[in-house]
């Protein structure tokens, strides 16, 4: 018989309040959740990113897909003392993200265009713009969709690797007792066994989002016993939730 779950670790960082829902999870069934992100971003340094030639004053148009885009490009912008021209066009997955560039740009003054949050919606605005010269910010890793996307097009573009996720550091964890381990990205994986070399799974539960995710832990030979989304199970929360409610309903037989 499974042992009933009581501690929780999200390998995400701690919401802002007590009203996520698993706050809401955690009082419901009584639990210990904790939260610590097991990946961190790191801007890539200007000399590093100078060995890339990229030219960021030759580009008359950044694409944005993240905030996180939007923060490292003006950062090397500011460590190459590279001057931003004002006819510079952007180019954002979705509003949102657009919104973001008054951070650091007077925004009303720019020409700004953003999509849907499909980035085959902002395509049509690029299209539309095809005798510009784009800059792609990227992390290190990234999924080659969208590079793919621009170059069957036959958009003029460079790419521009500004930040890249790595392992964080849990040392000071020292060990990852808790019932269930919960991971969304194939890299956290990646981080646990960097952290924790010896790492053996015994009775803890793991719990994955994602198909990536869930292929990297079974690739480490690890079992999966909370597996989202899915039909009945959208969100991990959700997961989480009929997981503890199966369990229990099982150890009262």
């Amino acid at each position: 018989m499974a042992q009933k779950i009581k501690t929780i670790l999200v390998s995400q960082p701690k919401p802002e309040n007590d009203k996520s829902p698993y706050a809401e999870l955690a009082r419901k069934h009584n639990l210990k959740i904790d939260f610590r992100p097991f990946i961190q971003v790191e801007g890539v340094d200007s000399k590093e990113f100078r060995k890339s030639r990229v030219d960021v004053a030759t580009h008359s148009a950044v694409i944005f897909t993240s905030k996180l885009a939007i923060d490292h490009y003006f950062r090397i912008c500011e460590e190459l003392k590279c001057t931003i021209s004002e006819n510079t066009k952007y180019f954002c997955v979705a509003e949102s993200i657009a919104y973001y560039l008054q951070k650091y740009i007077v925004y009303r003054k720019r020409k700004i265009f953003f999509g849907n949050g499909s980035f085959d919606d902002l395509m049509t605005d690029i299209m539309k713009n095809k005798e510009e010269c784009f800059l792609l910010p990227l992390s290190n890793p990234h999924k080659p969709d969208i590079p793919d996307t621009l170059e069957r097009a036959g958009i003029r573009f460079s790419r521009a690797v500004l930040y890249q996720t790595v392992s964080a550091d849990l040392s000071d964890l020292k060990h990852v007792n808790y019932d269930v381990l919960v991971f969304f990205s194939p890299m956290e994986i990646a981080s646990l066994f960097q952290n924790f070399p010896d790492f053996a799974q015994n009775e803890t539960r793991i719990a994955t989002f994602g198909e990536a995710t869930a292929k990297a832990v079974r690739d480490a030979q690890l079992r999966i016993d909370i597996e989202a989304p899915n039909p009945v199970s959208p969100s991990m929360v959700m997961a989480l939730e009929n997981y503890i409610c199966q369990l229990n309903r099982e150890n009262k037989k």
